[in-house]
């Protein structure tokens, strides 16, 4: 019986006395095809070594070990961990590390895989309460990881993948398709889970790019300049851009001759501008002077 069956996940958890932690965002998976529908959308296979983040009782874990070389599980709740030694006892392929993936060192970590030239996936129900934060994260790493293929809130997967002209196009669909592809695989009904959320969640497969969707002279900048835009969404972009600058004589004329290099006019809203016109705009801010 698989760990993900609803009557094996009950027996896992009183077995073990487990209690839920609200502090932690646990969700358990309880529908199999659905994990199953992950792993075939990730492409996981015996070259590909998956990094996994809140594995819970080993639902989506036992799916991984099955088809990747090797899975390497971080879980921040220790009353986990020999919940996970028991459902996972078959599996020689599986590392649970008892760590907060926010402040392990991956870089030496990813060392520890049998074969750590592989490309690695990292493959996730994230937690709700902390998913953008763990994403940019790893994007934001060093490490070159291969694709992503998480779970999170529908309504973050939206806009970490939406278009400019959509509501849900903000500086967090900026900061990763500046780095990545972005696309929602499937949804997943809150009905699915132990205990159920409040919201219904979706499947986000986002692979990294070769190089950066644009070239600009200051990244951080850049990411700046796209995150000052949308402080106020409902105000034009000069509003937004005087809001975060200053609004001195002597900026405002760098903010002009900067929005004409641009080629952007001032009444445009942040949501209008593409990513690349987003670097265009930032390398034109410091080329007046602007930082």
């Amino acid at each position: 019986m698989r760990i993900a069956d609803k009557n094996a996940t009950r027996a896992i958890l009183e077995r073990h006395g487990f209690t839920f932690k609200k502090s932690f965002g646990q969700n358990f998976l309880t529908d199999t095809n659905i994990l199953q529908k992950i792993v075939d959308t990730a492409e996981i296979d015996k070259n590909v070594n998956v990094i996994e983040i809140g594995p819970g009782i080993g639902a989506l874990t036992e799916f991984l070990a099955e088809n990747a070389a090797e899975v390497m599980a971080f879980e921040i709740d220790d009353r986990l961990v020999p919940i996970l030694a028991d459902t996972l006892r078959d599996f020689d392929n599986v590392q649970v590390i008892n760590e907060d993936i926010l402040k392990t060192d991956l870089q030496t970590r990813i060392k520890d895989f049998a074969n750590p030239d592989l490309p690695i996936k990292v493959v996730a129900n994230l937690p709700y309460y902390i998913t953008t934060p763990i994403l940019m994260h790893l994007i934001e790493s060093k490490i070159p990881f291969a694709e992503f293929v998480v779970m999170m809130q529908k309504e973050v997967a939206d806009r970490i993948s939406a278009k400019p002209n959509t509501k849900a196009y903000g500086s967090l669909s900026i900061a990763v398709q500046y780095y990545m592809t972005a696309k929602v695989a499937f949804i997943v009904p809150r009905t699915v889970f132990v205990p159920a959320p409040n919201v219904d969640s979706a499947i986000l497969k986002m692979t990294r790019r070769e190089q950066a969707l644009v070239e600009v002279e200051d990244v951080d900048f850049f990411f700046r300049v796209s995150k000052a835009a949308f402080v106020h969404r409902r105000k034009t972009l000069w509003n937004n851009l005087t809001s975060h600058f200053g609004k001195s004589e002597e900026i405002k004329a760098k903010l002009e001759t900067a929005l004409e290099a641009a080629e952007l006019k001032p009444s445009v809203r942040g949501e209008a501008l593409s990513i690349s016109e987003f670097g265009k705009l930032a390398d034109a801010l410091l080329a007046a002077g602007i930082k």
